[in-house]
């Protein structure tokens, strides 16, 4: 497998708070990277850092290097571009007040998108990648804040798919959806693998191990420790903490 993304020496500040403490590592192509650890370990700062929505937080200190494809991301100009690539899922849905057809052409029509006939076609493939499709295909001019929890989040799904990013990152996507609704979405996250890098960050540790093909485990700002998921939820984890932390010791 060759490497998608590329980290080296990653440090973050917000103030005197170091939330990343130098990691350094490789996502490949076409994997789903799953990234574990207790809260406020620095998971999701380093998912701001790889879509560069960390330059929203004011006073934040980086050094390092994140590289994409071999590019240095800090490099790019066209951040717009950048986030286009790299798919964004926060923990709680976040539906814009828009129909649910509205929704999931917002990014394209931004794009520059206005064929209709093309519209109908990325709407149809993102909410059937999105698991949610046929649940909403008569109602594709509702709110889709009307939409249940699990809707709203398999919406957002869909939303980050219409520009047919090439990473998607997800964070703690389920924290508020139902156990069924989650499982949908992890089958669609195993499709998707074929076509793009996923990065799962995610509290329940039993996620991490259905589905991703390696696992990282971060604690306070630390990679302590990144291998095959298979291995790190075994006797062969290298880290006595992260047998205590999988074996739920703490966290």
């Amino acid at each position: 497998m060759e490497p998608k993304i590329e980290i080296s020496s990653l440090r973050v500040k917000y103030g005197s708070k170091e939330a990343l403490k130098g990691l350094s590592f490789q996502i490949m192509k076409n994997e789903i990277l799953g990234i574990i650890g207790p809260a406020q370990s620095g998971k999701t700062t380093l998912l701001k850092v790889v879509n560069r929505t960390i330059e929203h937080v004011p006073g934040v200190e980086l050094n390092g290097m994140v590289s994409i494809d071999g590019v240095d991301i800090f490099k790019m100009r066209d951040v717009h571009a950048l986030r286009r690539r790299v798919g964004m899922v926060a923990p709680l849905p976040v539906g814009l007040p828009l129909s649910i057809y509205e929704n999931v052409a917002f990014a394209p029509r931004t794009g520059g998108m206005n064929n209709k006939a093309k519209l109908d076609v990325i709407v149809e493939r993102c909410l059937t990648q999105a698991a949610l499709w046929d649940e909403v295909k008569d109602r594709l001019h509702t709110l889709g804040t009307k939409l249940s929890g699990g809707q709203q989040q398999r919406l957002t799904i869909a939303r980050a798919l219409s520009h047919n990013p090439e990473i998607l990152c997800l964070d703690e996507f389920s924290i508020a959806i139902d156990p069924v609704t989650t499982m949908r979405i992890e089958e669609v996250l195993k499709e998707l693998r074929s076509s793009m890098t996923i990065i799962l960050v995610t509290n329940l540790v039993q996620q991490a191990r259905r589905l991703a093909d390696r696992t990282a485990f971060i604690l306070n700002g630390e990679l302590v420790e990144l291998a095959e998921t298979n291995l790190l939820f075994s006797d062969q984890a290298v880290d006595q903490r992260t047998k205590d932390y999988v074996g739920g010791i703490f966290g």
